[in-house]
């Protein structure tokens, strides 16, 4: 669900418009609030937890090192704790998640599990061709406050909001 928006004009970015967007809404208590890659900085997580919500963020490439920090996490010996299959837009999708707790070793705080999602899509006419990309998250959620399938419905309503507002789902 959308509780709020706000145009972000030329005269500023997303990035400084988070907070704002946020203060739209009376009460964030536990609210799990999602945002993309670029929301990923470490001054956009005192906030919620100050306001009693709770937090996933994708983390991509304009965080190099923890980007690089979640990638070299042991997952080949992670099993996968949710598989999802879809079929539209003529195209099959299989999307895994992986979840592994979090005790040390990743600088961001608050950050209490990392997330693997990987997407594997072909195209209905194409049979042998598929493409896989993988996407790193991380929660500030424990094991015990949100369950695979829980997370793995987050991004993907998460993915489908974006999809929806603006055209990609990226």
């Amino acid at each position: 669900m959308i509780l709020a928006s706000t145009d972000v004009d030329g005269k500023t970015n997303e990035i400084t418009r988070f907070q704002p967007l946020r203060d739209q809404i009376g009460d964030l208590r536990d609210t799990v609030i999602t945002a993309d890659a670029l929301h990923c900085r470490r001054e956009h997580v005192g906030y919620p937890a100050e306001r009693g919500a709770h937090w996933i963020l994708t983390v991509k490439g304009n965080q190099p090192s923890l980007h690089s920090q979640l990638a070299g996490l042991p997952w080949r010996a992670v099993p996968d704790a949710t598989r999802d299959t879809d079929r539209g837009h003529g195209r099959r999708e299989i999307r895994t998640l992986k979840v592994l707790t979090l005790s040390t070793g990743i600088d961001f705080p608050h950050a209490a599990q990392a997330l693997q999602i990987r997407r594997r899509r072909r195209h209905l006419d194409q049979p042998k061709r598929f493409t896989t990309e993988t996407v790193y998250a991380i929660i500030d959620l424990r094991v015990h406050q949100a369950k695979p399938v829980q997370l793995a419905t987050w991004i993907r309503d998460h993915w489908s909001i974006e999809t929806r507002s603006t055209g990609c789902g990226t």
